[in-house]
């Protein structure tokens, strides 16, 4: 099962415990946290369903590809992690 974090600075907005999910790619991961976090899914996807803009996910140590469908592949031993995208200087 693949395991989906959720840095603590989303947890200051909505409460988005570590969870552990089934899915083959980021987005079916993803889907399975959103069926029990509905509010979660507007923080991280804009109205289109693609990754906000402000958002970053990682897999494995490794940013994602495909911020608008989340197609890339994740394995059953697979670790995601989902944070705001820091910037400025």
């Amino acid at each position: 099962m693949v395991r989906v974090y959720f840095t603590a600075n989303l947890e200051r907005h909505l409460s988005c415990p570590e969870a552990t999910v089934a899915g083959a790619s980021v987005r079916e991961a993803l889907d399975a946290v959103f069926e029990t976090q509905q509010q979660l899914k507007g923080y991280v996807l804009d109205d289109q369903s693609r990754l906000r803009q402000h958002m970053v996910i990682f897999v494995d140590g490794k940013t994602i590809v495909d911020r608008v469908h989340l197609s890339d592949a994740v394995s059953p031993d697979s670790e995601i992690y989902v944070m705001q995208a820091l910037s400025g200087g």
